[in-house]
């Protein structure tokens, strides 16, 4: 199932790896804003009219249009549920991720356009674009042996992962590590034998990733790092993502790795995991009180979205292979959900939820690297959780135990 990136134009599942032209740059700021505004609202409206164009059934009165309209129309659109929502259930369609895809058209030639904020759209739907892609790789609908057409997500796939290989510039992402022979990090050995000796002892600089190679296809052997490079640029972006796309996020890793299993509920001493009421079945919200769960719905209601199609929506607890060039940037992005300080309490939940699953997979599979890893985001999460209770409990106390300052007795002025 190679995907050629250069193929000719005229073949329906390719698209053409050429970007746009790009118009003439100048040093005025008002002139460079407002190319990227008229940029944005082009590609919005073109947006609006594949969307109109693939029938879809949606008795709302939002528009995509509308956000064309606004003085910053990306950034709207990128904080815009109902736009999400309108988006994800079209690329959740049946037929979807084929070469002759329109909307994976347009997130291909919207990411090569090289604006920022434009490609903050696309990267905000790549955990959706990456779920459904692996999940219908491994798991098709079809019953036809042959694989599905999911030529239109690789092709958004590869634009970023050629992007970033392209910055990259040929070189490894490495790491200093220090010398533990050494009696502190930040000694310095006095002589130069010495500090010959310490260099001899061992490597210096770790690889946390080597050079990317170029890549015209994915081939089944580089699936795993095409994903997982895309999967680590959204890891840049994640301080600029919206909480939805987290949220989808955490719910593709939570089915990824598998079934329910008790190994997951092995640090909480009182069954905190199901108090808090955020399990998951098959990736989905199974507790009715879930907020995340009714978001969604009352969302999809607004649309006329029917609640057949929206539990299409919902990833199925479907386990693929994880590969640790696919399941470190994964780890990343759920350590951020875990513990970013802006984060909301649905994103957190739903991170718990996928590191502890995960945590349970590794455990099965015995890979020592991913027990480490998962293992210690959930030890960081539970003392973050408990810092944080034990901060309300002492600013609730305090605020009892703050005696209240008498009030005056009220003067009233009368006159005689």
């Amino acid at each position: 199932m190679d995907f050629n990136v250069n193929s000719s134009p005229s073949s329906s599942s390719t698209f053409s790896s050429t970007p746009h032209p790009m118009t003439t740059t100048t040093s005025d700021p008002m002139h460079s804003w407002w190319e990227s505004i008229s940029k944005a609202r082009s590609q919005i409206l073109a947006l609006s009219s594949i969307i109109s164009d693939l029938s879809l059934s949606f008795s709302s009165s939002f528009s995509l249009s509308t956000l064309a309209d606004s003085d910053r129309p990306a950034l709207s659109f990128l904080s815009s549920p109902d736009a999400y929502l309108l988006l994800s259930s079209a690329l959740s369609a049946p037929h979807s991720g084929s070469g002759p895809d329109p909307l994976c058209q347009w997130l291909y030639e919207t990411y090569l356009s090289n604006d920022p904020h434009l490609r903050l759209i696309v990267l905000s739907f790549l955990p959706l674009i990456s779920g459904i892609y692996l999940s219908r790789l491994h798991y098709p609908e079809s019953s036809s042996s042959s694989l599905p057409s999911l030529a239109g997500f690789e092709a958004v796939l590869l634009a970023i992962y050629s992007s970033e290989a392209k910055s990259r510039a040929g070189k490894a992402i490495t790491v200093q590590i220090p010398d533990l022979a050494q009696p502190s990090l930040y000694h310095t050995p006095r002589n130069r034998q010495s500090a010959n000796i310490a260099d001899k002892s061992g490597p210096s600089v770790g690889i946390l990733c080597p050079p990317l190679e170029h890549q015209n296809a994915v081939k089944s052997t580089k699936r795993a790092t095409i994903v997982g490079v895309a999967l680590d640029c959204y890891f840049k972006q994640i301080s600029q993502m919206p909480s939805w796309s987290k949220v989808e996020f955490c719910k593709f890793a939570t089915a990824w790795a598998g079934q329910d299993c008790l190994c997951e509920r092995e640090f909480d001493g009182d069954d905190e995991t199901e108090k808090a009421g955020y399990f998951l079945e098959d990736a989905g919200m199974e507790n009715g009180n879930d907020e995340i769960g009714d978001v969604v719905v009352e969302k999809m209601s607004k649309l006329g979205i029917d609640n057949d199609n929206a539990e299409d929506l919902k990833p199925k607890g479907l386990r693929i292979p994880l590969p640790w060039e696919l399941l470190q940037p994964m780890l990343r992005i759920l350590g951020h959900c875990l513990l970013g300080p802006l984060n909301s309490q649905d994103v957190k939940d739903a991170a718990s939820m996928a590191v502890r699953r995960l945590y349970a997979r590794a455990s099965h599979d015995i890979n020592p690297q991913a027990i480490l890893a998962t293992r210690s985001l959930i030890q960081l999460n539970k003392r973050a959780s408990a810092a944080a209770k034990a901060a309300a409990a002492a600013n609730s106390s305090s605020n009892v135990n703050t005696p209240s300052k008498a009030k005056k007795p009220e003067v009233l002025l009368v006159s005689k």
